[in-house]
């Protein structure tokens, strides 16, 4: 389960941190993670895929 691919969607960004919404989960929940863990180059909408205990943009 560690070494799954798990996408999300940038659904907004509020200061220091990105609130993302993993695919397939109900539109309300999100999860919050700090914009020092991710790349710079993000924006609401981005796709991202964590792996490895990494995010990457989703190609």
């Amino acid at each position: 389960m560690l070494l799954d691919k798990i996408y999300y969607t940038v659904d907004s960004l509020e200061g220091d941190y990105a609130y993302l919404r993993k695919d397939g989960d109900a539109p309300g929940e999100t999860k919050c993670v700090a914009r020092a863990l991710l790349p710079p180059e993000i924006a609401e909408g981005s796709r991202l895929v964590y792996e490895m205990m990494e995010y990457s943009l989703s190609e």
